[in-house]
């Protein structure tokens, strides 16, 4: 058998590490314009979750019935509205750490960046991310786009997601849990639209809709998302700093097994090909050529 055939995802490999190259480029040649690309991400988080807890707190008590029970219309409909964020972020060149989490994963196996340039992606990635937050946390404050019932509702988030790090280590492997099917999920679709398989934009739209609807819908932690809404009530009002930083880390790792070894390091191994003819050698051409 032909080894092109045992190895389908080559491209987008070949694609991950075509974008790794420019982002180490950025963040070492133009770091500014690196942190505006991040800020960017963390601007189109901060709004579109506004607008999924302005949906829930609008429609709450709604519901709509099924065989098996009730349906929370408002839950629905915002986290459907949220899963357009990873849309704007990837149509306009945003850069997002638990994307980046699979991609410098990738980098790494392939030996195309180092731990301190992977080190200096994430990092400046993150703060990007958290300074565009903070952006928007600041101006709405000064604000009332953001009204009573849809700051109750953001404030109830918090209080359930800061129960995880309080709860103690039964509450950490919780977070720890769903932190990692939260990046599972956005990079299966990252996964997707970069296999080259799927070539019409609105099909790789609705792939990331419906990636970041199962993680807002379930319940799955994201550790960008959770900055922000920490930063946004954090600036209105104040919060619990220790437990939301615990929050943060303990997400920060469970991302990073979500999206860096379930599918970076995963997909990574299944499409090294010189691994697998170093194996066997039997099947390179007589030039050592696959």
């Amino acid at each position: 058998m032909e080894t092109h055939k045992l190895f389908p995802g080559k491209y987008f490999i070949s694609s991950i590490l075509e974008m790794l190259e420019y982002k180490s480029e950025m963040t070492g040649q133009t770091k500014r314009r690196y942190l505006m690309r991040a800020a960017m991400a963390g601007v189109i988080v901060g709004l579109l979750y506004i607008g999924n807890y302005t949906i829930q707190a609008g429609m709450e008590g709604l519901e709509f019935g099924m065989d098996e029970g009730l349906l929370p219309i408002g839950k629905l409909l915002g986290s459907t509205f949220f899963g357009f964020a990873l849309v704007f972020i990837y149509f306009s060149k945003s850069e997002l750490l638990t994307s980046n989490m699979m991609i410098t994963t990738i980098g790494h196996y392939f030996h195309g960046i180092t731990y301190r340039g992977t080190a200096r992606v994430l990092s400046l990635c993150y703060l990007g991310n958290f300074l565009g937050g903070l952006f928007i946390a600041v101006l709405v404050s000064f604000s009332t786009i953001i009204n009573e019932p849809t700051m109750a509702l953001m404030d109830h988030s918090v209080e359930a997601k800061l129960a995880f790090v309080t709860d103690g280590p039964t509450g950490w492997m919780d977070l720890f849990v769903r932190a990692i099917f939260c990046n599972f999920f956005i990079n299966l679709a990252m996964l997707m639209v970069y296999n080259g398989a799927v070539k019409e934009d609105i099909v790789k739209a609705l792939v990331m809709i419906v990636s970041v609807f199962v993680f807002a819908y379930l319940g799955f932690e994201h550790s960008v998302a959770n900055t922000v809404l920490f930063t946004i009530v954090g600036v209105d009002h104040g919060i619990a700093f220790l437990p939301s930083i615990g929050n943060i880390v303990i997400c920060l790792a469970g991302n990073w097994v979500g999206g860096g070894v379930l599918i970076g390091l995963y997909y990574a191994y299944l499409n090294d090909e010189a691994r697998y003819l170093r194996q066997h050698p039997e099947l390179a051409d007589p030039q050592g050529q696959p």
